[in-house]
């Protein structure tokens, strides 16, 4: 997805390192899944060692906490949240589910009647006495025969699925006091979403089972903060060294894409610095090019025009793929011939991803497979009216994009 104002993302750091990390792959997406859960646990980590240096009252305080948060979790599991809404969601569409099915089940065999089973039978029936006359009929009774047993597993399996509807009657109100029972918990120990509620738990329940075993509670609360911190460290360098692995590869396939876009020579670079410690670990990306030969490299966002940033936006989403491209107005301050060269590069990235662009140009829109017009429509309340053109009106509306039938008349 990739809006109009694209380039104010451009200029975030956060969102540059978001570019690199996901041209990295799948394997450092999931590093950073890690490294923020560990961030998670390293500050819980030092808020337990901070305040189990506060003094006894106060410590005996936090213990009363860290039991009642094992208590309020106990039974809670990795995804059981999202299982409860699911089900949920289930639940209260029962009468459709349970309607459907029925109708599916009746008509593969009801009551009364020939159902599909029924018919695929007697076809079968019909052509039983004649393979013997006519060997080529064999393979359709076979067909039919195995088509038979397969509609009868189905009718049995819709029908279990119509008993277990009717098993619990009273499950939706279980799910919606266990969902309840979850929210209540983060709310109650302030966490953020679930998955942090059970990092917590699970983090009370080590430091309890340690005092247990007779472990000094600041030397324990030392010992996880220092693990938590290990941690981060070693996952920070993981996700430094894949972004340093894929800051080249990327910079010239980004090259590659502004050259193609018209953009003189398209030399870009990217930059990791340090920075403090963070959830996303201790990097950070800058984009820097050089849209002019001469002049030195500077940050994209303080260094490009408007038209360039557009198409900066467009190389890295180039770069970036996907199944699909959604573009509004990734032409903004571009014309001229620079426009055909944009319109060739979205024809290019349309050759193998599903390209979708919202564009005041002709240039781009006279290569688009499908032409559909957008306009408002003046009402109570005033709405808007998606067209598709057919190759007629698509010239009428190309030429009305280029000024208009006097202008073109004045420019002739």
């Amino acid at each position: 997805m990739s809006g109009q104002f694209e380039q104010r993302r451009l200029g975030r750091a956060s969102y540059q390192l978001d570019v690199l990390d996901a041209f990295a792959g799948e394997k450092q997406l999931r590093s950073r899944r890690e490294a923020r859960l560990a961030w998670r646990e390293l500050a819980a980590a030092r808020s337990r060692h901070d305040a189990v240096t506060l003094g006894a009252a106060a410590e005996e305080a936090r213990l009363r906490e860290l039991r009642a948060l094992v208590e309020a979790t106990d039974g809670f599991e990795p995804g059981g949240e999202q299982a409860l809404r699911d089900e949920r969601e289930r639940l209260r569409h029962v009468t459709e589910l349970a309607e459907g099915a029925s109708r599916a089940a009746e008509a593969l065999a009801p009551e009364e009647g020939e159902g599909a089973t029924g018919l695929a039978a007697a076809a079968e029936r019909s052509l039983a006495p004649l393979e013997r006359l006519a060997p080529e009929l064999a393979r359709a009774g076979e067909e039919l025969r195995d088509l038979e047993l397969r509609l009868r597993e189905v009718g049995s399996d819709l029908r279990g699925f119509l008993a277990s509807l009717e098993a619990e009657p009273d499950r939706l109100e279980h799910v919606e006091g266990e969902l309840e029972q979850i929210s209540d918990a983060r709310r109650r120990f302030g966490a953020a979403d679930y998955g942090e509620l059970l990092a917590r738990a699970e983090a009370a329940r080590a430091e309890l089972l340690a005092l247990d075993e007779g472990l000094d509670p600041a030397a324990a609360a030392a010992q996880a903060l220092a693990a938590a911190e290990a941690r981060s460290r070693e996952l920070a360098n993981v996700l430094r060294e894949a972004r340093e692995a894929a800051a080249g590869p990327f910079a010239d396939a980004v090259a590659e894409e502004l050259r193609g876009v018209g953009m003189g020579e398209g030399e870009f670079r990217v930059e990791l610095r340090e920075r403090d410690p963070g959830p996303t670990g201790a990097d950070e990306a800058v984009f820097l090019i050089r849209p002019n030969a001469g002049l030195p490299f500077g940050p994209v966002a303080a260094t490009a025009s408007g038209g360039e940033l557009s198409r900066v936006a467009l190389a890295i989403a180039a770069v970036g793929g996907g199944e699909t491209m959604v573009f509004d107005e990734i032409d903004a301050g571009v014309g001229g011939e620079t426009a055909h060269a944009v319109a060739a590069t979205l024809k290019r990235l349309a050759e193998r991803a599903q390209v979708i662009t919202i564009t005041h140009l002709p240039q781009i829109a006279s290569v688009a497979d499908t032409h559909y017009r957008v306009e408002k429509v003046p009402g109570d309340p005033t709405h808007t009216r998606l067209e598709p053109l057919d190759d007629a009106q698509r010239r009428d509306e190309l030429e009305r994009m280029l000024g208009g039938k006097e202008f073109i008349s004045t420019l002739r």
